[in-house]
């Protein structure tokens, strides 16, 4: 979505014109999740003027009772109206930064925390640091009384049409509606697995990225529900299909252009290119926790499904954790390849940035790419080559966090704190649930 430089009294005019009844104002918990507090137009002066409270003591990882006030502070750059909704009146969106009650920014707040970390890359001269992302989502039936099923809404494959591809209309219904947001859509396709679809959009600067990642999912649930369908990011819904990835797409750029690309170097690619990816690789096993980040994204990261298992890079072979697309000039790129949907964007890109910039500010140079099909590589000849395993558990995620000071420096003591103790919950919780499969395979035996 291009950013548009409005000002105060431009949204007012809009709300004015447009009969903007309803603000809802948007911001993203530690866990990814998107909020809102939704108030009458007759607030919007005292939104405009960061002088809106909420309770930040009900959201999670936020703050304590005692200190609940907390502010809301819109970005202007965020203004839009929703083309839904319409039965009371139009609805404008605004997406918010949290900030304590004394006008310092919340360390709590994911989107803030972002903003800080991309401050680091003054020191290096970069401008900007760029993610084009690819979300993958699957689309399941709705029952009669509008609850999701595990039945698919089709049984299509990589790129079929309809008839096979039956989340095709809603699929279309998506890309208009992203559209008339000013999405600048460049694919939209069915995935592998039947009932999987992606949907990519045009690259942008970190921080609006991962705005439009969080309106994307929006769009994506409120139209599919339109459909008769339920949209789920999870990472691994079913068993024995590929599951939901989220490639991005990074970059960095400063006055003359993308940092990455050198027209005389290996690959074309620059020495800054080569220590950001180094960067990458050495922190990986750290960063998974925050890429990958519940109990089910694990599911996902298993050979056999086109998921990332092993920490390694190549310009073409599409089985290690990072690939070097093709394009270069402008578009020179690197795609991580493990990161899922559940993840909280503003975090993610908070950690990949820090990695990459340790990588740079240190000199680090990656081990040789590797230009063969790890799965089918023996542990030894991966030992020889140096390829470590990622994380095959949150709980091995979280441990491998907590031991490197860099990646929780990029998120900030209260962001990891929080997250970490959210996660060892959840994984405590998994580790008592008996499934059905255990019933299945041990109930008769035993």
């Amino acid at each position: 979505m291009p950013k548009r430089d409005l000002s105060v009294e431009d949204i007012k005019k809009i709300v004015e014109e447009e009969n903007v009844r309803f603000l809802r104002l948007m911001f993203t918990d530690i866990l990814g999740t998107i909020k809102n507090v939704e108030v009458p137009v007759s607030q919007l002066e005292k939104v405009l003027s960061n002088k809106m409270m909420f309770d930040g003591s009900s959201i999670e990882g936020f703050v304590r009772i005692e200190e609940s006030d907390m502010y809301l502070y819109p970005d202007l750059t965020t203004w839009m109206i929703f083309p839904w909704e319409s039965e009371h009146g139009k609805v404008g969106r605004l997406i918010c930064d949290i900030y304590n009650p004394d006008g310092s920014p919340f360390a709590g707040d994911p989107r803030g925390n972002l903003k800080r970390v991309l401050a680091g890359m003054d020191e290096f001269g970069f401008t900007s640091f760029n993610l084009g992302p690819e979300p993958e989502f699957f689309l399941f039936k709705l029952d009669e009384c509008g609850d999701p099923t595990l039945d698919l809404n089709d049984k299509g494959g990589y790129f079929d049409f309809a008839p096979t591809d039956l989340g095709e209309n809603c699929r279309r219904d998506i890309v208009l509606e992203l559209e008339s947001l000013g999405f600048e859509v460049e694919a939209s396709h069915h995935e592998v697995a039947p009932g999987q679809h992606e949907i990519d959009f045009k690259y942008a600067d970190a921080i609006e990225a991962c705005d439009n990642i969080q309106t994307f999912k929006l769009v994506v649930k409120t139209i599919a529900r339109k459909h008769g369908l339920h949209a789920t990011f999870m990472p691994k819904p079913l068993y024995g299909i590929n599951g939901s990835g989220m490639h991005c797409n990074m970059s960095l750029f400063n006055d003359e252009g993308n940092v990455f690309y050198d027209e005389d170097g290996p690959m074309q690619l620059s020495d800054i290119a080569y220590q950001f990816l180094a960067g990458l690789l050495k922190h990986a096993r750290a960063y998974t926790a925050v890429c990958n980040p519940i109990v089910n994204s694990y599911k996902r990261l298993v050979p056999g499904f086109e998921a990332p298992v092993y920490v390694a890079w190549s310009g073409r072979n599409r089985s290690p954790l990072i690939r070097v697309p093709e394009s270069r000039g402008l578009s020179t790129r690197l795609e991580l390849r493990s990161v899922d949907p559940a993840a909280n964007p503003y975090m993610t890109m908070a950690v990949l940035l820090e990695a990459g910039l340790d990588g740079i500010r240190n000199k680090l140079t990656p081990p040789a790419a590797v230009d063969r099909n790890i799965y089918v590589m023996t542990e030894e000849e991966r030992k020889e080559a140096q390829i470590l395993d990622l994380p095959s558990t949150i709980h091995n995620a979280i441990k491998a966090l907590r031991e490197n000071q860099v990646m929780m420096d990029a998120l900030g003591s209260h962001i990891y704190n929080n997250f970490s103790e959210a996660k060892k919950i959840e994984w405590a919780a998994f580790r008592q649930t008996v499934s059905e499969w255990e019933r299945e395979q041990y109930l008769e035996l035993y």
